[in-house]
């Protein structure tokens, strides 16, 4: 069963994409309502895929994907940023620290659902 880490500070926004992913069975799902608490259950759980928000407190998202991408233990985890932020420049500033995917709150469902299974594939 591939792992799935939401790191989000909305309990509302964490909510719906936890019940996004649970309807297409086969993922389990990691959440943490910051990046520090992210970081911190990285080294726990051995997860296939990350999606972060950016504005956040204590470490953001930016600062998380610059952690994950910089270190070897999970620089090659898959990663989408889902965030409110949606111009250009937060877009191009995302993908260029390392993410493979930005979605813009509020998200497609459907979008979401088929990034995670292209990304993830099917056990």
């Amino acid at each position: 069963m591939k792992k799935i880490l939401i790191t989000e500070d909305s309990a509302t926004m964490r909510s719906l994409l936890v019940s996004t992913i649970e309807s297409l069975d086969d993922y389990e799902i990691v959440e943490a309502s910051s990046g520090f608490e992210a970081l911190r259950l990285l080294p726990r759980e051995k997860v296939d895929l990350i999606i972060t928000d950016i504005n956040m407190p204590d470490i953001n998202g930016l600062e998380l994907i610059n952690y994950v991408r910089n270190n070897p233990n999970y620089k090659d985890i898959p990663l989408f940023i889902v965030s409110t932020e949606g111009s250009e420049k937060d877009l191009e500033k995302g993908l260029a620290l390392g993410a493979n995917e930005y979605l813009v709150k509020p998200f497609d469902p459907a979008r979401l659902q088929h990034l995670i299974q292209k990304y993830l594939g099917r056990d």
